[in-house]
């Protein structure tokens, strides 16, 4: 018996609805709904290893503001975005930061960088 599943493409502004069908193994065996490739790529990511970039902001000690935005280098596996919050909670770091700059190597264990997203100086 197969099941299907649906989505909502997030890989260009169209937002495509998809329609996934997998076999009894979890593979899939059809995408339908996209416009482009990318639609058909995202499906199948989604469905084996769904994966978001991750947001927030550290503590900046000594900066010219109290925080800093951070993000992830490259998009974290859906089931660690909690620990990762978590573990990005716990930082302070000491400015100045340099946009870029890797502030957690390899967070939660999972081959993913949290990086600065800005410059902030140190406080004069």
């Amino acid at each position: 018996m197969s099941e299907e599943r649906k989505f909502i493409c997030v890989s260009c502004p169209l937002g495509c609805g998809l329609t996934v069908t997998l076999d009894d193994s979890g593979e899939v065996v059809k995408v339908e709904g996209n416009t482009c490739p990318r639609g058909a790529s995202y499906a199948r990511s989604e469905v084996k290893d769904p994966r978001r970039v991750f947001a927030s902001t550290v503590r900046v000690k000594g900066g010219k503001l109290p925080v800093c935005p951070v993000r992830s280098k490259t998009p974290a596996p859906k089931g660690k975005l909690f620990g990762i919050a978590e573990e990005v909670a716990r930082l302070e770091v000491e400015a100045p930061v340099k946009i870029g700059q890797v502030l957690i190597h390899n967070v939660c264990g999972t081959d993913v960088d949290i990086v600065a997203s800005r410059d902030l100086a140190a406080a004069v």
